[in-house]
């Protein structure tokens, strides 16, 4: 955070899948393979941007998130 109060965000993030989408709603299940999750233990890294940090949001119960600075 800067002294002004402005959250500088992250360049990237890193989303992991930890729990299974097995009985989870078709949209969550769909959201989890947009983010280019297959199974547990899957990472990749992501741009820090708005649409990114709301898919995240919609499945927080299901992954992992880690800010990784570049």
């Amino acid at each position: 955070m800067l002294s002004s109060g402005v959250r500088v965000m992250a360049n990237k993030l890193r989303v992991t899948q930890r729990r299974s989408v097995i009985d989870r709603p078709q949209d969550q299940k769909d959201t989890v393979r947009r983010l280019g999750l297959h199974r547990i233990n899957d990472s990749v890294v992501k741009e820090d941007r708005p649409e990114i940090r709301g898919m995240i949001q919609k499945v927080i119960h299901l992954v992992e998130v880690e800010e990784v600075t570049e």
